[in-house]
């Protein structure tokens, strides 16, 4: 199971991916994030935690990390993996932001239906937050 989301960004890549390393004040773009960490720097391996608005604080470990371009985060749930992508593309003057979330595993349908949907509804408005605060200043 699958969701995205993607919008135009008049920011360069590094820009927003400044954001995104920060991951102490993701709460201040994102709507959905009360409480995030990182244990050391942004890079792949690392581990923190997301505490999302109407859920229990979770360990995320970061995966993958690209910088200016792309990272992943992974979840943990009871027999279901959630990831979160989040991908770059400088398109000229804008950057195209992806945020994908995939489920994984026995009960990926049921955790998809149970928080994918939701996550499906306020995909719009993380993005929002992102592009306000890439375009700032």
């Amino acid at each position: 199971m699958k969701f995205e989301h993607t919008l135009d960004i008049t920011a360069e890549p590094a820009k927003i991916y400044q954001l995104y390393a920060n991951v102490a004040q993701w709460p201040t773009w994102d709507p959905e994030v009360l409480e995030s960490s990182i244990n050391g720097a942004f890079v792949s391996g690392a581990v923190g935690s997301v505490k999302p608005k109407g859920g229990p604080k979770s360990q995320m470990t970061f995966l993958d990390v690209k910088p200016n371009s792309f990272f992943a985060v992974q979840c943990k749930l009871p027999l279901c993996v959630m990831r979160f992508e989040h991908e770059l593309v400088l398109k000229g003057a804008i950057t195209s932001a992806t945020h994908r979330v995939m489920f994984s595993g026995f009960l990926a349908p049921l955790f998809g239906r149970l928080i994918g949907n939701g996550i499906k509804k306020t995909l719009p408005a993380t993005m929002d937050g992102l592009k306000r605060a890439a375009e700032a200043k």
